[in-house]
């Protein structure tokens, strides 16, 4: 064959009309197939938050919130890559005090802060320490460690 036996498809403008019972399609389907609009995501800032440290004889917790209390960021000792004994270390609290005020700032530009401590672990003083090496003002730093009031209830007396 020579090319000038080939004939090129001609495009023509036709409107076809789909047979009438196929256009009664359900709307649950044409709604899923369309793309759903994009809402721009606003970016926060919280300039003026809290940081909870939980010091255990195991572990290290560190939450940073908005002062409702909603979590920016948090870290613990065994989330920062520590096992067992050395998860309740103070290097470790403070590897973990990093970690959560570094994701606080970067995400949230945290500038203030009121320091909440509960426990007495190790990591309790070098958590505190790391925030202020962090370049973070600390407003005040408050110990919210539980006391018992009553003290435990005393056992029944002895009967000779």
């Amino acid at each position: 064959m020579a090319k000038q036996d080939i004939k090129e498809p001609e495009l023509v403008n036709e409107t076809v009309e789909a047979p009438t019972d196929v256009t009664a399609a359900k709307p649950e389907e044409t709604d899923a197939k369309a793309p759903k609009p994009r809402k721009k995501k606003i970016k926060r800032t919280v300039t003026y938050g809290h940081v909870h440290v939980l010091a255990t004889f195991n572990n290290t917790i560190i939450s940073v919130t908005d002062p409702q209390g909603n979590s920016l960021s948090t870290a613990s000792a065994g989330s920062s890559g520590f096992r067992g004994s050395k998860k309740s270390t103070a290097y470790a609290a403070q590897v973990a005090a990093e970690k959560a005020l570094a994701g606080a700032k970067q995400a949230y530009g945290l500038k203030k802060v009121d320091v909440f401590v509960k426990g007495i672990g190790l990591g309790r003083d070098a958590a505190i320490r790391t925030l202020v090496n962090q370049r973070v003002e600390i407003e005040n730093v408050r110990d919210v460690t539980a006391i018992p009031h009553g003290g435990a209830r005393p056992r029944k007396a002895k009967r000779n």
